[in-house]
């Protein structure tokens, strides 16, 4: 015979799970989607405008040029830590290498640390006096370069601060899909005659390119939501306002401006965005199976 209690004790404990979700991402989402349809008014109220803010984003120039910033600077980073994770991989799925466990850690733990603390760092050693990297050009070529202050460069430096951060978390996947790859057809396609490059291009390749394709999915969804990193690295938005983000944009509105109603057609915008790149690559998961 089931007891009472023994019927309540599942809900009770799941109960933490449904308080906490209901609390901390159910309420949030359900009024961030009711401010993105309300204007606010000068008492303090709002008024249901369900048009007025995403008219107001479509034509504010701003916007597009964060969001235009934010995919530059994903498809940048990405064009580079993709073939440099695939680089260290290829290095350390080496047989003739020793103290891959160590050089494994060395190169992931870059990951461990969190963008707030790169970003401090970068800081400090792209510092346009004081800076360690500017002493260095000063020493070589007697001359100081304003590395934070230049438009130019703000990219750069942002691309760099996330390759360092995401160069081992994409080799450690890289790694563990290079391991996978049987290795009875690099030596049947070696017996057959095939060249290192053309074992690479016809054996390797097709066999790490989901992750590959996953890899490239995760580093531009997260390229979609940079916002610590160039934000503190430059204490705002950089020269220029070359440092913004869509995210940055967001955070403006929402915590200087604080015009709620604006950040959160924003946030809602970029969560559409983010989902229609997941069905592009869940789509072309499908063509391939």
């Amino acid at each position: 015979m089931i007891t009472p209690g023994r019927k309540l004790a599942p809900y009770i404990f799941v109960s933490p799970f449904i308080v906490m979700f209901a609390v901390f991402m159910a309420w949030p989402l359900a009024r961030s989607l009711w401010l993105a349809f309300h204007r606010p008014l000068p008492d303090g109220g709002y008024r249901f405008a369900p048009l007025d803010n995403l008219n107001f984003l479509i034509h504010d120039p701003l916007f597009w040029f964060a969001l235009l910033n934010t995919f530059f600077f994903g498809l940048f980073y990405l064009a580079l830590q993709v073939p440099l994770s695939l680089g260290l991989a290829l290095l350390l799925n080496r047989k003739d290498v020793k103290a891959k466990s160590f050089f494994r850690f060395a190169f992931f733990s870059t990951h461990l640390v969190g963008s707030v603390f790169v970003a401090v760092i970068a800081n400090i050693m792209l510092g346009n006096r004081a800076g360690f990297a500017n002493q260095i050009a000063h020493f070589v070529t007697n001359e100081q370069i304003a590395f934070l202050s230049k438009p130019n460069l703000v990219m750069p430096a942002i691309v760099l601060c996330a390759l360092w951060l995401g160069v081992g978390y994409g080799m450690i996947y890289m790694l563990a899909a290079l391991q996978s790859v049987d290795e009875q057809l690099h030596d049947a396609a070696a017996v057959d005659g095939a060249s290192p490059t053309q074992r690479f291009r016809h054996v390797t390749l097709p066999g790490i390119w989901p992750v590959l394709r996953f890899l490239t999915l995760i580093g531009f969804v997260g390229a979609l939501q940079l916002f610590e990193l160039p934000y503190i690295l430059y204490q705002g938005n950089g020269p220029g306002l070359r440092a913004i983000t869509i995210v940055g944009y967001l955070y403006a509105w929402g915590f200087e401006i604080n015009i709620l109603s604006y950040a959160a057609t924003i946030g809602w915008v970029l969560a559409i965005i983010i989902a229609i790149v997941s069905a592009i690559y869940l789509r072309l998961s499908r063509s391939d199976r």
